[in-house]
């Protein structure tokens, strides 16, 4: 089956940093560029970054440029987002999808993960 496993997330104060991971398995993961999303409490899920499928292209959502990179290996099934300079406002569950296609079109996405805690906070 197909599954995506956030980790990484946690507490950490403003300025901090915290690089999340996403393992999938279960579909052939370079036929997918993946996506990261997250929710803060009492919002909408908003698109962060996404990665294509050999990790030559990227994409960020403005609040994050900067701040944030997604990459990913391959041989390991993994994308990582490091997360640098960590503000309150960036307190989310941070999720990873799949898509065939690419970009941050919440609805391009066929399957998540569960999702992980990241809170900004001092």
């Amino acid at each position: 089956q197909v599954q995506l496993v956030e980790s990484g997330g946690g507490l950490v104060q403003p300025g901090g940093s915290l690089r999340l991971s996403c393992v999938a398995s279960g579909f052939d993961f370079d036929y997918y560029a993946i996506g990261w999303f997250r929710q803060a409490p009492g919002k909408e899920r908003e698109g962060v970054s996404c990665i294509s499928i050999n990790g030559r292209s990227t994409t960020y959502a403005v609040p994050v440029k900067g701040r944030f990179t997604i990459s990913r290996d391959n041989a390991k099934n993994t994308v990582y987002l490091q997360m640098n300079n960590l503000k309150p406002e960036d307190t989310a569950i941070y999720y990873c999808a799949r898509t065939a296609g690419w970009g941050l079109v919440e609805s391009w996405y066929d399957h998540w993960g569960q999702g992980t805690q990241v809170t900004v906070s001092s």
